[in-house]
């Protein structure tokens, strides 16, 4: 993969940079400062999403590694739906296609067969010790027609379904970013970050090591 700062400013212009993240390129990873795990519970709190860092390594590789998949595979959709997910979508007449399932139940978070939990390929930077879990569903979760912020009803269901699969608050954290955060659409998605899981659990729970994907490493 090219790294270098040529092919990473290349692909910064199709990569929608906000100012943030343009002054996280302009650091070290000694400068960087990393997400805790309470400031990431003050982040999702609040609901400043926006405030989700990578290390500016990590962002440098996730900006080229973009790039070159989208070039490979033309959407991200595409990627994740023949290479992460293994979902075959149902026909769509829609241009662009609209993307749905056969379910298994007509209730989010249900069945198996409708999610899919897998290590984040690029999480955000965060300290040692936290652990980035993505839960990506067939189904459409329910927002608001503002910002495609979850909506009371969905934000319950998914916080019951955190709660019995990953643990409580005191170790564990998510959040859903609202449309105009989210680097992949059209596939729903869960984030979840879980303090002290071991590689055995992470294994036992995705069926991956995240040693294993492109972007777990921070770069540090």
């Amino acid at each position: 993969m090219a790294t270098d700062a040529t092919s990473v400013a290349s692909a910064s212009a199709n990569f929608s940079l906000s100012d943030l993240d343009k002054h996280i390129l302009s650091l070290s990873d000694e400068e960087y400062t990393p997400h805790t795990f309470s400031g990431l519970r003050d982040l999702t709190r609040s609901n400043s999403l926006h405030l989700l860092t990578r290390y500016p390594t990590q962002l440098r590789r996730y900006i080229a590694w973009t790039a070159e998949t989208r070039s490979k595979w033309t959407t991200m959709n595409n990627y994740l739906l023949k290479k992460r997910l293994h979902w075959e979508p149902l026909p769509s007449d829609s241009n662009p296609p609209v993307i749905t399932f056969s379910l298994a139940q007509s209730t989010p978070l249900e069945d198996e067969q409708d999610f899919k939990i897998l290590p984040n390929d690029w999480p955000y930077g965060l300290v040692p010790g936290l652990t980035h879990i993505v839960v990506w569903l067939k189904h459409k979760l329910s927002v608001d027609d503002a910002r495609g912020d979850l909506t009371p009803d969905s934000r319950a269901l998914v916080e019951e379904f955190v709660r019995s699969r990953f643990g409580n608050e005191d170790r564990v954290v998510w959040w859903r970013n609202w449309t105009a955060l989210q680097s992949v659409r059209g596939l729903d998605h869960i984030h979840v970050v879980v303090r002290e899981m071991s590689k055995e659990q992470l294994v036992a729970l995705t069926g991956e090591d995240a040693e294993d994907i492109p972007g777990a490493k921070s770069g540090r």
